[in-house]
């Protein structure tokens, strides 16, 4: 079965930066996307950005400039750098893959941003 992993989370200060990965495997022959979303302390899931199998990404608004979203696909792996932290980024961090005509979660990550 398809079986994604995200990995990278840890506690930041502000202004901070970290890099989260996303490992998939399994049949990944037909991968249309990554995306990643956070889920803030008592919020709903939140829509973080997204890469096309061509490479093409797309953020959330509040995140542009702070966030960047790349894949490498030698190693089935798509990653989430975040920059300048803030606190408001603490939240639990989720990979999401689209290959074929469903739809993958990983566990989530978590991310504290705190002095």
């Amino acid at each position: 079965q398809e079986h994604l992993e995200e990995s990278g989370g840890g506690l930041v200060q502000p202004g901070g930066s970290l890099s989260l990965s996303c490992v998939v495997s399994g049949n990944i022959t037909r991968v249309s996307s990554l995306s990643w979303y956070r889920q803030p302390p008592g919020q709903q899931r939140e829509f973080v950005g997204i890469i096309s199998a061509a490479g093409q990404t797309g953020y959330a608004e509040s995140l542009k400039g702070r966030f960047t979203i790349s894949k490498d696909n030698n190693r089935n792996m798509g990653t989430l750098q975040m920059n300048n932290l803030k606190p408001e980024d603490t939240a639990v961090y989720y990979c999401n893959v689209l290959i074929g005509t469903r739809s993958y979660w990983g566990q989530g990550t978590q991310v504290t941003v705190s002095s």
